[in-house]
């Protein structure tokens, strides 16, 4: 695996805390590819309110519709149709809007151009683009990630963690004081087995 194709997760996760002056320029953390796919959808569904951060709700909807068939493996299957369901009702996403979501993601995921995709990304074109950043809880979550992440990515000034999503999941779970968190937990959510999978994983993480 090439780390460096996740590419840095979220732009202000960058080094700075004292460091030399080339360690400054080292993002804190990188993604996989399919961490990264979510984290455009959730910039999406953050930037569709007009808001100027993303939360622990849309990365959580960009978890479901970017993956959901490989998440899936941590419900039991006669906990699955209420996973999505709770997932649904915690992004607060209208069934009709979540299908059209579903319908644009699975356009651009067999690389078909949409008009209907791009107009989610407007802040693209304007002359001043300010893409969403995280919220104060999501940041939090990922420099919880940062310290559990399965693999690093050397560098000549340090080891850089490479996040993928289940150590994401597994810290938004850990949040204890959540709300989310609790919900995942009474939704059926395999905590042991996602520990297990970030904690002693067996493979390298999913690109």
């Amino acid at each position: 695996m090439n780390p460096s194709d996740g590419k840095d997760s979220v732009r202000a996760h960058t080094g700075g805390d004292g460091q030399n002056p080339s360690e400054e320029s080292l993002p804190r953390h990188r993604v996989t590819l399919e961490l990264q796919r979510v984290e455009r959808f959730a910039a999406m569904l953050a930037h569709s309110r007009s808001s100027p951060t993303i939360e622990i709700s849309d990365y959580l909807a960009g978890m479901y519709i970017c993956n959901w068939e490989h998440l899936s493996e941590y419900w039991a299957d006669q906990n699955r149709e209420e996973a999505e369901g709770l997932l649904r009702s915690i992004c607060q996403i209208s069934p009709q809007r979540w299908h059209t979501w579903i319908e644009l993601y699975d356009q651009q995921h067999g690389n078909k151009t949409t008009r209907g995709w791009r107009l989610f990304r407007p802040w693209k074109s304007q002359k001043n683009p300010v893409p969403p950043g995280p919220s104060t809880a999501l940041r939090e979550v990922l420099r919880q990630a940062e310290k559990i992440a399965p693999v690093y990515e050397r560098t000549e000034q340090r080891s850089i963690p490479v996040l993928n999503t289940e150590c994401v999941l597994l810290c938004i779970v850990r949040n204890l004081g959540s709300e989310i968190s609790r919900k995942l937990a009474l939704a059926g959510l395999d905590i042991a087995r996602l520990e297990r999978e970030v904690l002693l994983p067996r493979r390298r993480p999913r690109r």
